[in-house]
């Protein structure tokens, strides 16, 4: 299904989603099962794992609790494909039901995104290129800081727009070490899409809710208006920001930060965010 030109199934192909989220870990197998052992003291090999993404095999208790653990992802995402439901059926059926509420005015935006933020408590992924809401990039910051197990994605569609944003992205390098582990997790992933002629997304989502803001009537760059959505499309989304990082060219120390050039284009208009 796609929302606003955002792919809110996060699927890839036939992948389940317990293979993407390996991937998404930039795990093999191999690497999976192991830090999967250390978790369960079981002794799962590569071939039982790769039966288990396939959904040739069903998934016992022990391991889908420490798989959840391992990817930072609920189960029932994790197994749908082994349970007969699909996330892509899911959001299907419901539609624009996913829609929880409309934001018209540039203060709710703000709002919402803020909110989402600080909701999040397992995954927390913001894309785009033009943030410079002070109010939003600091409670980006504030969550990183605050809660170490959260794992924060930020999906870049070519340089900053804004002086703000490269200077958020360091802030983000200070608090964090994108090299570190945190219980065997990477907890912060910072990339770049390219070229830049890819369309940009534009999307804060956690665990339980997303916002994806909408162009203004009033000028193409600005951005003044959008959609709160709700658990089903936020799953959705976080995958697809997760897959959209994997992809994309690392930007994870404070160098590579410093060097991308600010992007310019139109004068900046009112309601970015």
């Amino acid at each position: 299904m796609t929302f606003l030109g955002v792919s809110v199934t996060g699927a890839t192909g036939t992948d389940s989603a317990l293979k993407r989220a390996r991937l998404a870990q930039n795990l093999t197998q191999e690497e999976a099962v192991e830090q999967l052992n250390r978790i369960t003291g079981g002794a799962t090999d590569a071939s039982l794992l790769s039966a288990w993404e396939s959904g040739r095999k069903r998934t016992g208790m022990k391991n889908r609790r420490a798989l959840s653990q391992l990817y930072r992802e609920r189960s029932e995402v994790l197994f749908a494909h082994q349970d007969g439901r699909d996330t892509a059926s899911v959001l299907e059926a419901t539609g624009t039901d996913v829609v929880v509420r409309m934001l018209t005015r540039y203060t709710d935006l703000v709002e919402a995104m803020v909110e989402v933020v600080a909701g999040a408590r397992e995954h927390l992924v913001v894309t785009g290129s033009r943030s410079r809401e002070k109010a939003y990039l600091a409670a980006i910051e504030t969550a990183v800081a605050q809660q170490p197990d959260l794992v924060h994605y930020r999906v870049l569609y070519g340089p900053p727009r804004h002086r703000g944003l490269s200077e958020h992205l360091v802030r983000l390098l200070e608090l964090r070490d994108p090299g570190e582990r945190r219980n065997g997790v990477r907890t912060l992933h910072i990339g770049i899409v390219e070229p830049l002629e890819a369309m940009e997304r534009y999307f804060v989502a956690s665990e339980t809710a997303a916002v994806v803001p909408l162009p203004s009537f009033h000028g193409a760059e600005g951005f003044d208006c959008g959609v709160l959505l709700g658990r089903e499309a936020a799953v959705g989304l976080v995958q697809h920001g997760r897959e959209a990082c994997a992809s994309a060219r690392p930007v994870e120390t404070l160098e590579a930060v410093r060097t991308l050039p600010v992007r310019r284009g139109a004068t900046p208009e009112v309601g970015e965010v």
